[in-house]
C-alpha cells in the first residue's frame, strides 16, 4: 500500500487520475534544524511536518481500526510503519544539494509520527551517507516529486541553521513559479502531464534554504 492510498484514504486510484495531481491534494508546514559541528561538517537534519485538518482527519479515520476516535500505539505504528516505507522511495521527500549535484542521504532515524491538536505531526532525523563538508553552495529544502503533498515552510525562521561559520552564509530562496516555468520550459512535456510521478519538476518550485560558503 503507497504512502497516497493509505494515508489519503481515495477509494480511486491515484494513477487512475493523473491529470488531477497536477496539483497537491496534501499541505503541510514544517520546520527544518541543519546542525553543524565544529569541523564545518553537516551532522544530521532534523524535519518536522505538521499537516493539514482535512488530510489529518482523513488519516484518523483511515487507521482507527477500534473507532474510539483516536489512534493507539499499535495504529500509530501501522501509520509510522506506512509513512516510513512509502516515503522512502522518493528520498524522504529530502532535497538536499552540493553545488546542484543530489547528496545521498542515509536512512532515517528515528522516524517518529503522532497526532498534536488533531493534526498529524510527522519527525524524523536524517544524515548525510558520507561527511558533507560545508563547501560552495549547500541546498536544502522539502518536496514530493509526485505533486501529491505540498510541504512548505511558512517563514524564514522555519529554516534553521545550528553552528554556521562565519566565512558561510545563509538565505532562504522561494522560487517564483512563473519564473521557475519559463526557466525550465524545455523540461516540461506531454509525459509529465501524463504521468507526473518519479520526476524531479517539483523541485524547481520548492522552498530552498541556502548555504554560501564559497567566500
Amino acid at each position: 500500500m503507497t504512502f497516497r492510498e493509505a494515508l489519503a484514504g481515495l477509494a480511486l486510484l491515484l494513477s487512475s487520475a493523473a491529470p488531477a495531481l497536477a496539483h497537491p491534494h496534501v499541505f503541510a508546514e514544517a520546520r527544518l534544524d541543519v546542525d553543524i559541528d565544529a569541523k564545518g561538517d553537516v551532522t544530521d537534519l532534523k524535519h518536522v511536518w505538521r499537516f493539514d485538518d482535512v488530510f489529518s482527519s482523513t488519516v484518523l479515520m483511515e487507521f482507527d481500526k477500534n473507532k474510539d476516535l483516536r489512534l493507539d500505539e499499535s495504529e500509530l505504528k501501522e501509520v509510522t510503519d506506512t509513512v516510513f516505507e512509502s516515503i522512502g522511495e522518493y528520498g524522504y521527500f529530502q532535497l538536499v544539494t552540493a553545488d546542484g549535484k543530489d547528496v545521498a542521504m542515509a536512512r532515517p532515524s528515528p522516524f517518529i509520527v503522532n497526532f498534536d491538536n488533531n493534526q498529524l505531526v510527522i519527525i524524523f532525523r536524517s544524515k548525510p551517507a558520507k561527511p558533507l563538508k560545508l563547501a560552495g553552495r549547500i541546498d536544502f529544502g522539502v518536496y514530493d516529486p509526485t505533486f501529491y503533498t505540498a510541504i512548505d515552510f511558512t517563514d524564514d525562521a522555519s529554516m534553521v541553521v545550528n553552528g554556521l561559520p562565519a566565512n558561510c552564509t545563509r538565505k532562504v530562496i522561494r522560487p517564483d513559479p512563473d519564473q521557475a516555468i519559463a526557466e525550465n520550459q524545455q523540461s516540461l512535456t506531454d509525459a509529465f502531464f501524463n504521468d507526473p510521478t518519479g520526476t524531479d519538476f517539483s523541485k524547481i518550485f520548492a522552498t530552498k534554504l541556502e548555504l554560501d560558503c564559497s567566500g
